[in-house]
């Protein structure tokens, strides 16, 4: 990995993660790190963790007392291995594999939470990039939206969360395959840019071996009057030096 390709996302706190031209982050790995909620006590497996933005938010919130951060990226998983050398944070255990292969490699039946924010796009829909590492990113090439569910199920204990954000069309599905798995919806939000528009993404828990019943929050709005909502900054919190 060249080096001049690497730069630092401040996070607050005394955290930053390390960022390239192919594995950076957007508001709804941060979004989903927030819905998520982890706790200091908390097993965590990240699966297409890329620069490992979802379990250093926790980490520096003060969460986890051990989390997996997956990737089938060399590259992804050399960045997150960079960030947790300079930062110390030996509970932090990156994972080069497709999660369709990680028996032996990561204990199964033991996680409080798996979180996972997938490519949002079907293999067979929309136009590829030319860059693979791109591409895999945006589009299930390695992985189903099925396999992961289908993994995070064998990871998860009883009463085990997992955590995921979607397009909003492809909710339906995703609700049917947690159900299918065993790891029933158990709460949902949905995202909106501003008031009067339809949302653009989903917030989805569900448990491992969980009764069936759904509680849908409300909806979250980015903006309020042309400027951030009060929620949203008080979600971006200590970040808001990174993006405000």
């Amino acid at each position: 990995m060249e080096q001049k390709l690497i730069r630092r996302e401040p996070l607050g706190n005394g955290f930053y993660v390390n960022v390239s031209d192919h594995h950076t982050f957007g508001t709804d790995a941060v979004l989903l790190s927030h819905f998520s909620a982890p706790k200091s006590k908390d097993s965590m497996v990240d699966l297409g963790t890329g620069c490992g933005i979802i379990p250093l938010i926790s980490l520096r919130n003060g969460a986890l007392n051990r989390v997996y951060g997956v990737d089938i990226s060399h590259e992804a998983i050399e960045l997150v291995k960079l960030t947790v050398s300079e930062l110390s944070l030996e509970k932090f255990i990156p994972i080069e594999s497709n999660l369709t292969d990680l028996k032996g490699k990561i204990p199964f039946g033991e996680h409080d939470l798996v979180t996972c924010n997938p490519p949002y796009k079907a293999q067979n829909a929309g136009i590829k990039n030319n860059d693979s590492i791109i591409t895999t990113a945006r589009h299930e090439i390695e992985c189903t939206l099925e396999d992961i569910v289908a993994v995070s199920a064998k990871l998860l204990k009883s009463s085990g969360r997992l955590c995921m954000c979607h397009r909003p069309e492809r909710l339906s599905e995703l609700m049917c395959l947690m159900s299918k798995y065993g790891v029933e919806p158990k709460r949902l939000r949905l995202v909106c840019q501003r008031k009067g528009e339809e949302p653009w993404l989903v917030l989805l828990e569900s448990r491992r071996s969980g009764k069936i019943g759904l509680r849908i929050a409300p909806t979250l709005y980015i903006e309020e009057n042309g400027n951030l909502s009060d929620e949203m900054i008080k979600i971006y919190g200590a970040y808001k030096e990174a993006y405000l």
